[in-house]
């Protein structure tokens, strides 16, 4: 790929949809806490905060709901969730315009096919990804390496040629066990703190300031050493 009138080592640039792209956590708790209320659990902000995990069976299983009752649960997550409007975080539209100049996107996400793929036709995002895996597309989930190589796969681009930003430490052990290069974004999830513990090589505050970080890369880093981290 050439940018600027040179050839350049990095090729396609993944995403992680909600916290990353989307501010969602607020409509993603209350559709929570209803979702528990229906089903006689009593849980607030604070313990959803504590347990939370882009893995909605792992909350399940902290808030000790009975297998027998998670796609009950999953039922009512997703009316509840139906209410809620979420919006995009500042910035992130932009940051796709301007980066889909240059690169071939591409969006992992652990959400529902059937949400992801209804808001990014709300926000008019939809033709900006060459590639589209969403929760339930592959065998495996996050942290597990197959969503993204699934990704790169439909994308046809390899490891070293690509970066993936997330805002979970589930995001960043996927790229790492990919052989992809991992940028941590600070979102509104409550998963800040453990982003921060994984020492991400790149951590950015914002997603606006993601453009300004691949430029320095690509000035800055040779084929051989993508394929190394």
């Amino acid at each position: 790929m050439r940018r600027g009138g040179r050839t350049t080592s990095l090729q396609g640039v993944l995403f992680d949809w909600d916290g990353t792209l989307l501010d969602s956590y607020h409509a993603d708790a209350q559709a929570y806490l209803a979702m528990f209320a229906a089903m006689g659990i009593d849980w607030d902000l604070g313990d959803l905060e504590r347990h939370y995990s882009p893995d909605w069976y792992h909350v399940y299983r902290a808030a000790k709901l009975p297998r027998e009752h998670w796609e009950e649960a999953d039922r009512a997550w997703r009316k509840f969730y139906r209410r809620q409007k979420p919006v995009l975080l500042p910035g992130a539209r932009s940051v796709l315009q301007e980066l889909k100049l240059a690169y071939r996107l591409g969006l992992v996400t652990s959400g529902s096919r059937w949400r992801v793929l209804s808001q990014l036709r709300t926000f008019g995002l939809t033709r900006l990804f060459a590639a589209r895996v969403c929760g339930g597309d592959t065998p495996q989930r996050k942290p597990h390496p197959g969503p993204l190589q699934a990704a790169m796969g439909r994308m046809g681009i390899e490891a070293h040629a690509c970066v993936y930003v997330g805002d979970t430490p589930e995001d960043l052990e996927m790229a790492r066990r990919a052989g992809v290069r991992a940028i941590a974004v600070l979102g509104p999830f409550p998963t800040r703190k453990q982003v921060r513990a994984e020492r991400p090589e790149f951590l950015l505050k914002s997603i606006q300031e993601l453009p300004r970080l691949l430029r320095r890369l690509e000035k800055s880093l040779v084929p051989k050493e993508w394929s190394g981290a």
